[in-house]
């Protein structure tokens, strides 16, 4: 599991846009997101710099932790 710190995410469709992202590149990927912590959770194939690209392509900032 892969947990990146990711800001910019406040609501229900922020978590779809990530989720979407990172599967569209890996279907099996498992992405849970805690809006309160700011954490998103991949279980992936992909690498942790692809996920980062992934999800700032959608406009958000992440580091992974």
């Amino acid at each position: 599991m892969q947990v990146f710190t990711v800001q910019g995410m406040t609501c229900g469709h922020c978590v779809k846009a990530v989720t979407r992202a990172v599967q569209a590149q890996d279907a099996a990927a498992v992405v849970e997101v805690d809006l309160a912590q700011k954490q998103v959770k991949v279980e992936s194939l992909l690498k942790a710099p692809q996920i980062l690209e992934l999800i700032r392509e959608e406009g958000y900032q992440a580091e992974a932790v």
